[in-house]
């Protein structure tokens, strides 16, 4: 004679294994779902900078002091005096979102490091600059202190006509998906400087090589 309490017993925990199965599966389901969803917003938001082309526009740069330069496209501008050093590139933001540059480092090799400054050694802008997406923009950035070692440094290499090198820390619009670029400032026959790019990495997110 069967057991309908053993039969019924067994058919409920049947039912809830079944039921607790598809509920692991929707979970997991709406996990990657919900991943993706957030990964295609955060493309949507992520800045590339690159150097603008050679057919973009000049751009006129002022500095607080009142010096004012002219960046042509592709190009970059570096300039020393015995109170201060000037630097500025044109830059392109090839990215999907709107780019917040947050800092930068300097260096006179023209051997490449393996790896971007620290990050507590990028020097702070002192004023916001925005670069829409698909567009030209540039960064600007000074010595004033002729005491200081990049300062004589920067000066230096100016004077002698060297690479420069300078990295630029900058993100999304909400502060997020930071990325370090190397851009390189070579001097050309014609007296100008012409702007380069040579890496780039991701610092809140998993590296692109």
């Amino acid at each position: 004679m069967a057991d309908w309490a053993t039969i019924s017993s067994l058919a409920t925990a049947g039912g809830t294994l079944v039921l607790a199965a598809a509920t692991f599966a929707a979970v997991r389901s709406s996990n990657r779902a919900a991943r993706a969803a957030e990964e295609s917003l955060l493309v949507g938001l992520r800045p590339l900078l690159v150097p603008s082309r050679p057919n973009d526009p000049p751009q006129r740069i002022n500095y607080a002091d009142g010096k004012r330069v002219q960046v042509d496209g592709a190009a970059g501008v570096a300039e020393a005096t015995d109170e201060a050093v000037y630097f500025a590139i044109s830059i392109r933001n090839v990215g999907s979102g709107i780019a917040v540059l947050h800092g930068w480092h300097f260096y006179a090799e023209s051997a490449l490091r393996r790896e971007h400054a620290a990050l507590d050694d990028f020097k702070r802008l002192t004023v916001d600059l925005y670069i829409p997406p698909g567009d030209i923009g540039y960064w600007q950035g000074t010595f004033r202190d002729p005491s200081s070692p990049e300062f004589a440094s920067a000066k230096g290499a100016i004077d002698a006509r060297a690479w420069l090198m300078v990295e630029l820390l900058y993100g999304d619009y909400e502060g997020g998906q930071r990325v370090v670029s190397r851009f390189a400032l070579i001097p050309k026959d014609d007296g100008g400087l012409l702007a380069t790019v040579s890496r780039h990495w991701n610092i809140d997110r998993s590296a692109p090589r």
